[in-house]
């Protein structure tokens, strides 16, 4: 596949024009960088059809195959790191940095995932009277993968990773906004040897009207969904004529807390590393700061600092840090966040409005890392998800008001304690309702990790020894001799 062709459906083994076309644009600059095929409803047919062909002849191909093709697309896209790295910056607006370490932590993630399927095996019960009995694991069927666009390799790769290894054919509906990067990983994954009909991409403008037409059919038996709560409780409700496994990674809104033993420096530089990676476009950012009162105003102080030294740009262009919003609706959310909370009482310490950049060809989105202090829990952005890169501070003055402010939220998806103290930190991380927590640690994603919230912020994992868990249905098998 070549992003220089709109050949960007993968339907049982070849790559394919659709009925129409879409531009897929630069968010910086808003150039159109490229054309993906319009997907529809009789493309995600075709889809399907070759999946449940592909079904028995990939989840008899034995574990050991599997793996040896996954290991063979993460070397493949690590030959190809600069390259896909310099697409994803164009079609996402992160900065290229940032868009290398996604690629390679996504090769990482298909090497577990191949590792993961060699020991996605059952056991042996206990004999009864009658004779032994067995739990046995089997893939659950052609599945769906719906991605986003804040991390459109990562979160991908993780999701085809684990499907492939658990010996699940899968159908990927690429977010329309980087369907680009998503059909070259795709291809890099397929040209390592799958058999047709084993992994599909469907691009499309048109989300609803594909993933509607793949959930009317009951051959399709597990759906992976990354996005919204709404879009994801949405799908939950659709299951209404007849049940399928749903994997849903949604919304969070993501506390962190620095007691008064915390590393006060590595805390700032983590508090800002943790909220502003990809213009604080992630699920898991930074959302509210709780700031013991003690250290507060040397804490204040570092963190201006580092957020201050942060550089808005075009995401290709050396020493950028922080890129654009994905489009002018992230944006809007971003001024009504900051405009609410400054009219009930908060101070912007630092940033507080658009980004104006002198080179007239960055025409996107740009919103300045922005420090809101005296924020309050009356005001929507301790409520509401911002998703971008504004972080509002909180004092508190005692551990158990901390976590109770942090777990007051639907979300439940991931949380940061900044201390120096075990026991203390014991009792934050036992107390804190998130699936994921960092301990002075503002990267807490890994391969071996697994990955997912609580509450609104999803349902099952992804990644870690339980991720495969997914993509296996359980049988129980009782035998008598």
């Amino acid at each position: 596949m070549s992003v220089n062709s709109a050949a960007t459906l993968l339907i049982n083994g070849k790559w394919q024009e659709g009925n129409g076309n879409f531009d897929v644009l630069d968010p910086a600059t808003l150039d159109v960088i490229g054309q993906a095929a319009d997907g529809d409803r009789d493309d995600a047919a075709a889809a399907l059809d070759a999946a449940c062909a592909a079904f028995d002849g990939w989840r008899s191909a034995g574990a050991e195959r599997r793996g040896d093709l996954l290991r063979q697309a993460a070397a493949g896209i690590r030959a190809r790191a600069e390259s896909l790295a310099s697409l994803l910056t164009s079609e996402n607006g992160k900065p290229l940095a940032e868009s290398r370490g996604e690629l390679l932590g996504s090769a990482r993630m298909l090497e577990w995932s191949a590792e993961q399927g060699r020991r996605a095996d059952g056991r042996v019960t206990p004999a009864s009277g009658s004779g032994p009995g067995l739990v046995l694991k089997s893939p659950v069927g052609p599945a769906l993968a719906i991605t986003p666009w804040n991390f459109p390799a990562s979160m991908l790769i993780r999701k085809v990773g684990l499907a492939l290894a658990a010996g699940v054919p899968l159908i990927v509906k690429p977010a329309e906004q980087t369907p680009l990067i998503a059909a070259e990983l795709i291809g890099i994954v397929n040209d390592a040897g799958l058999p047709p009909g084993v992994l599909q991409c469907v691009t499309t403008s048109r989300p609803a009207e594909v993933a509607g037409a793949l959930l009317a059919d009951e051959r399709l038996r597990k759906v992976s969904f990354t996005g919204s709560t709404e879009v994801g409780l949405g799908l939950v409700r659709g299951t209404e004529n007849h049940l399928r496994r749903i994997s849903l990674e949604l919304g969070g809104h993501s506390p962190a807390i620095v007691f008064p033993d915390a590393d006060v420096p590595a805390a700032a530089a983590g508090v800002a590393a943790a909220k502003f990676f990809n213009a604080g476009q992630s699920c898991i950012a930074i959302n509210r700061l709780y700031v013991h009162r003690e250290v507060r105003d040397e804490f204040l102080e570092l963190l201006e600092r580092k957020v201050a030294a942060l550089r808005l740009g075009h995401g290709s262009a050396s020493g950028t840090t922080t890129g654009p919003l994905i489009d002018r609706a992230g944006l809007a959310k971003v001024e009504r966040h900051v405009e609410d909370a400054v009219s009930r009482g908060a101070t912007v310490m630092l940033g507080g409005r658009r980004w104006e950049p002198a080179d007239p060809a960055l025409a996107g989105a740009f919103y300045e890392p922005t420090i809101l202090t005296g924020a309050d829990d009356g005001m929507r952005i301790t409520h509401e998800e911002t998703f971008g890169p504004v972080l509002p501070v909180y004092s508190f003055d005692t551990d158990e008001e901390a976590i109770a402010r942090a777990n007051r939220t639907d979300y439940g998806l991931a949380a940061y304690v900044f201390s120096g103290g075990l026991a203390r930190t014991w009792n934050a991380v036992e107390r804190l309702n998130f699936g994921v927590i960092g301990v002075n640690e503002p990267g807490p994603v890994r391969p071996e990790l697994p990955f997912g919230g609580m509450k609104n912020s999803g349902q099952e994992r992804e990644g870690g020894a339980e991720g495969i868990e997914a993509y296996l249905e359980t049988k129980a098998v009782s035998i008598r001799f």
